[in-house]
């Protein structure tokens, strides 16, 4: 396995774990380890062996001006070393899920998308077959970023997509995706927390540190001061109109909890007259976590994508302020199209219109979810199957 594993990010992990649950279940007897970012949570969490993506991981907190840009550059010549013998030593390197081919949020690319070639250049040296799983795409904008990316793509065993604007993004891109296929996000390999349709009028605000995608830098903070103050409004409207509310937050990097401490103080100090358990904040470490404490609700409106997919995977009708296409093809996926709008330039009273439609249609979404969840669950069982016949036949292979 390889990625931005173990970093804090429950849609990579879970993307993961379901290729590890595959593994486990179809390939008892392949030997698992991992090349990531988070190597003692991959160890700890999923029990198998784990090594840094890079080696420079061990200063990034430690080192500082000059000696940490020596030590930078030193590092990415190390890498190419390190990479390539951990890469020879497998017959398969997965890739699993995550949004490896776009940039909807930041992303340097002398980071992934360089670690990205190292593995593919090593791959073709030495015979490995690179397999991207199930992976987004997007719009790259940034040349370098885009280049190491897409060489990468075309160097690889194997490709498939989570939704089909990702392959088309590639082919527009110039990769031939002729051999490509798409299948559902691997989320939804992950069997669901069994749960009804929960309490009436409880809601589920799932908020993120959105600061923009990789264009929007210089715009970063006006962009995170006008999501916030969407996400504000809303919670303070949802409790005017006697509401409960859980703030989720999906995912364990520190801007995400800083967002939702924001929110939540906020509607404290507006309605300091509210009793125990109107609105509550809950921090979740896995995707397993945050399907437990999203159960009770009702309805949810969320902005990061794992977190809309595990609504989704609880039959909970969502509203999306996404911030990229894979948003409104998941939902369009769900019969939810029309509930989809951008964290990037939030409309409140848009907002507002969506989550009303949305809570007076629930039991009729909530069937078209149960419908939408079966296809997806078809989808990455097909996944599966094709990844054994390719990866793993004896015969298999392009």
């Amino acid at each position: 396995m390889f990625g931005l594993l173990g970093s804090g990010n429950l849609g990579n992990n879970v993307s993961m774990e379901s290729v590890l649950r595959y593994l486990r279940t179809d390939h008892p007897e392949a030997i698992v380890d991992a090349m990531c970012l988070g190597p003692e949570t991959v160890t700890g969490r999923y029990g198998i062996p784990a090594i840094t993506m890079s080696w420079y991981q061990r200063y990034e907190r430690t080192a500082s001006g000059l000696p940490s840009i020596m030590l930078k550059l030193l590092g990415k010549a190390i890498d190419v070393f390190r990479t390539s013998w951990w890469v020879s030593r497998h017959d398969v390197v997965i890739v699993p899920g995550m949004g490896t081919m776009e940039a909807s949020l930041p992303l340097k690319s002398w980071q992934l998308p360089y670690s990205f070639l190292l593995v593919c250049t090593s791959a073709k040296l030495f015979g490995t077959k690179v397999a991207f799983v199930s992976v987004g795409a997007g719009v790259v904008k940034r040349r370098a970023t885009r280049i190491l990316l897409d060489v990468s793509a075309r160097l690889a065993f194997y490709r498939s997509y989570r939704d089909a604007p990702s392959l088309e993004f590639m082919r527009q891109r110039g990769v031939d995706t002729s051999r490509d296929h798409v299948y559902s996000d691997l989320a939804f390999g992950i069997p669901p927390l069994p749960c009804g349709p929960g309490e009436q009028g409880f809601v589920g605000v799932g908020v993120m540190g959105y600061r923009g995608g990789n264009d929007d830098r210089r715009q970063a903070s006006a962009i995170r001061a006008s999501y916030v103050a969407t996400m504000k409004s809303f919670v303070r409207w949802l409790i005017d109109n006697d509401r409960r509310v859980l703030i989720l937050v999906g995912d364990e990097n520190e801007p995400d909890k800083l967002v939702s401490e924001e929110v939540l103080a906020d509607i404290q100090a507006y309605r300091s007259d509210l009793e125990p358990g109107r609105v509550a904040l809950k921090y979740t470490s896995s995707f397993a976590e945050l399907m437990e404490e999203m159960a009770p609700v009702a309805t949810v409106v969320a902005t990061r994508f794992h977190t809309v997919v595990c609504a989704l995977r609880l039959g909970k009708p969502v509203v999306s302020l996404g911030y990229a296409p894979k948003f409104k093809a998941l939902l369009a996926k769900m019969s939810l199209a029309e509930f989809c709008q951008q964290a990037k330039n939030p409309d409140i009273d848009v907002m507002i219109a969506q989550f009303t439609e949305l809570e007076k249609r629930q039991e009729e979404l909530r069937q078209a979810i149960a419908e939408g969840n079966a296809v997806c669950e078809r989808d990455v069982a097909a996944q599966f199957a094709e990844l054994s016949t390719v990866l793993f036949a004896a015969d298999g292979g392009r």
